[in-house]
């Protein structure tokens, strides 16, 4: 190791993601363990991951929240860093996360995620600084048990980090949407299972609501096409949720 810190593994959960690992699993060399919970893919994933060096676990879908607290537990250190395959480490956040294990002050840790979307890195909006709680004590903090919309859970406070978090999905739109829609419909059954209910005012209130704060109280609009159709989809997120929590209780009866 060039200095002194924690031992620390990178924890990554995939599918069909062998075209989009090279460069995150690059990235990510400064780690001293890495650990890919792979869930079925028939592509080359499972190779170009043992290629640069990962241990590679089989394990069928659980949702985002138990599969990536089950690739937590697989890691071989206690401090560990949670990043997906479209993500990758910028060279300043891996220099201030290198720095900072060498005498942590917290047991865990947030910085900012920087989303690429439609060819354009998003600087405002929904799309940024979109603060990721991703590198962490395991003994301190865990993922949430959320089929999707998981988060970290930390026992105590969480400190901030410089250097940016790389969000470069290869998708197309159309995948964007479809990937969006199955989110929404797995967004309204866990709420209904919590025992939340949608109202009116829901559907109309919360989309407004959202585009106002995203477009020109987080100025939004700076970002030109890409973000403003960011900021619409998520929208239309909004509004589908609740839409579809009306929709599977209207069935139920």
């Amino acid at each position: 190791m060039p200095e002194a810190r924690r031992p620390l593994s990178a924890v990554l959960i995939t599918r069909n993601a062998a075209s989009q690992l090279p460069a995150c699993l690059a990235a990510l060399e400064f780690c001293d363990d890495i650990v890919v919970i792979d869930s079925g893919s028939d592509d080359d994933t499972v190779a170009v991951a043992r290629q640069h060096g990962a241990r590679v676990i089989q394990r069928d879908w659980s949702g985002f929240g138990p599969q990536k607290q089950f690739a937590v537990e697989q890691a071989r250190n206690d401090w560990v860093l949670c990043v997906d395959a479209d993500e990758r480490v910028s060279d300043e956040l891996r220099a201030t996360i290198v720095a900072e294990l060498a005498a942590p002050r917290y047991d865990a840790y947030r910085f900012p995620r920087c989303n690429r979307f439609m060819g354009r890195y998003l600087r405002h909006g929904e799309g940024y600084p979109d603060w990721s709680l991703r590198l962490f004590d395991r003994r301190r903090a865990r993922w949430s048990d959320d089929a999707v919309h998981e988060k970290v859970l930390a026992d105590s406070e969480v400190g901030t980090l410089r250097g940016d978090l790389l969000h470069d999905s290869a998708e197309t739109l159309e995948h964007y949407l479809a990937k969006q829609d199955r989110y929404t419909t797995l967004a309204a059954e866990e709420a209904l299972a919590r025992g939340k209910r949608a109202t009116l005012l829901h559907l109309v209130l919360s989309p407004l609501v959202r585009f106002l704060k995203f477009y020109f109280v987080r100025f939004g609009f700076l970002d030109g096409l890409p973000g403003l159709t960011h900021i619409l989809i998520g929208c239309r997120n909004s509004h589908m949720k609740y839409a579809k929590m009306r929709a599977i209780t209207a069935e139920r009866r």
